[in-house]
């Protein structure tokens, strides 16, 4: 391998002008084909986070080309934040599997996400289950049906059976339709269809996602594996970032 080519990628999904980026190892033989991994942010997130480059950095070590994906709402996609939905970003990452495909290059496919987009990659591995090598949930925030049903969303609290124009929480504000979508959605389902290997990583220090759900998460898929890291927060970032990326890097290894 000598170096990495990137390049941005724009195309329509679901109304919106959707962003991605491609990061591919440069081969001596350019017709060599490699592994690709699909990466997605989380909620609020976009692909310049240091977690995210962090964790993408670790697989291009590694020899994986790397998609990373925003999805509506957020980055240099298209659409607004309060409007989106899950719905909406399981559309956009259905999108970003069937371009993905396409790439002539690709041997064999993964999908990664943080948080949001840890929870798309379950929903997105449950939704095609033949098209994974194995699956990469980071921080998962896979409570979020759960809590929408409960009436809560990210800490800001509303009524379940009364769901409100618009919520507003600490930095953000999202649409009722959010949470419309997010009460119809069972995780458990896309769980259970997903017999591929999932390789989890959670810091047991989350603060956004509660680490009892990672272990619940491993617990029910049929082949995976949790990587606790030890004091992390939800993004890594209180010091545990390269520990995190050391945990992506042994999983490609």
């Amino acid at each position: 391998m000598n170096g990495i080519s990137t390049k941005d990628i724009y195309f329509e999904s679901d109304g919106i002008r959707l962003h991605m980026r491609l990061d591919r190892p440069e081969k001596a033989n350019s017709a060599e084909k490699c592994p690709l991994c699909i990466l997605v942010h989380g909620f609020t997130g976009h692909m310049e986070e240091d977690h995210i480059i962090a964790a993408q950095q670790a697989m291009s070590a590694k020899g994986i080309a790397v998609l990373r994906a925003e999805m509506y709402g957020h980055g240099r996609s298209g659409g607004t934040f309060r409007e989106h939905t899950l719905y909406k970003w399981i559309t956009n990452a259905l999108a970003v599997v069937k371009y993905a495909k396409s790439l002539d290059f690709v041997s064999e496919l993964y999908m990664s996400g943080h948080s949001q987009g840890g929870m798309l990659t379950m929903l997105i591995g449950g939704m095609c289950p033949d098209d994974f090598a194995a699956i990469l949930p980071l921080s998962p925030a896979w409570m979020i049906p759960e809590q929408a049903r409960a009436g809560e969303i990210l800490g800001a609290e509303f009524d379940p059976a009364h769901i409100p124009e618009s919520i507003v929480g600490s930095h953000w504000e999202l649409g009722g339709d959010y949470l419309r979508v997010a009460q119809m959605i069972h995780v458990e389902d896309a769980i259970s269809r997903y017999k591929g290997k999932v390789y989890i990583v959670h810091g047991d220090a989350d603060e956004a996602v509660p680490y009892s759900y990672g272990v619940k998460a491993a617990e029910l898929y049929e082949n995976a594996e949790l990587v606790t890291i030890p004091g992390a927060n939800h993004c890594y970032n209180n010091g545990h970032i390269e520990e995190m990326a050391a945990a992506v890097e042994r999983f490609f290894s």
